[in-house]
């Protein structure tokens, strides 16, 4: 029994011991790549892009790649390849999805981030793509207001030209994985950017999603992937 009671202790106390080093530690790393994107107009958020580059982004729901062309709109890709590169799309969910039309996001699980980003807004770039399926741009609202949100056209957009959507990329592999992730909430639970709706998940981040929109598929990493040459 002693021998038995002596074991479990020290059983414990390599599992606190272990805690307590993962705590101690994870803050670091969590502080530390939050650092790089929690405030624009750093050097860190203002690195050029390459002329083009591939970003894979490993979600719930699969992998897919987008492939960059900065020559479509040199000011998005620039924000794009920093975004990805820093880690700012790391459990992102996928909050506005609309089956054969678009997969939405690009707002940051915590709210303090989202609130630092709301009006870096980039000027409007000349349209130099169709928004055909599968390639991906920012969303706005009025000119002027391309932030952080973007998506994917999952149906054959070609309407949205007219309106000054410029794609900047386009995804080259894992398109089913887009046409898969969760649509069933549509516009309910991250919808209504132009009509000035998404408050509540500007305020509470992922926090509200996960409490509200359980379903939502998310990004796991989204990161260059070293060495490409498209």
């Amino acid at each position: 029994m002693r021998a038995h009671a002596l074991r479990f202790a020290c059983t414990v106390l390599a599992g606190a011991v272990l805690h307590i080093a993962a705590v101690a530690s994870a803050p670091v790393f969590a502080h530390a790549q939050r650092a790089a994107y929690a405030n624009p107009g750093t050097a860190e958020m203002s690195q050029r892009a390459p002329e083009q580059f591939l970003a894979r982004f490993e979600t719930s729901a699969g992998a897919f790649t987008i492939e960059v062309t900065r020559a479509w709109a040199p000011l998005g890709a620039d924000r794009f390849y920093n975004f990805v590169r820093t880690g700012y799309y790391d459990q992102q969910r996928f909050f506005r999805v609309r089956k054969a039309f678009i997969v939405q996001w690009g707002l940051h699980g915590d709210p303090t981030v989202i609130a630092a980003w709301k009006h870096a807004v980039l000027p409007d770039e000349p349209r130099m793509q169709s928004n055909v399926r599968g390639t991906v741009a920012y969303a706005f609202t009025t000119a002027g207001t391309r932030s952080t949100q973007i998506f994917i056209s999952t149906g054959e957009n070609a309407r949205l030209d007219a309106e000054g959507f410029a794609p900047f990329g386009r995804v080259i592999d894992g398109m089913d994985v887009a046409d898969r992730i969760f649509s069933e909430y549509d516009e309910n639970s991250g919808g209504g950017m132009r009509t000035g709706k998404q408050g509540p998940l500007e305020a509470g981040g992922n926090a509200w999603l996960s409490a509200n929109w359980p379903k939502l598929d998310f990004i796991t990493r989204a990161r260059i992937v070293p060495g490409a040459r498209p």
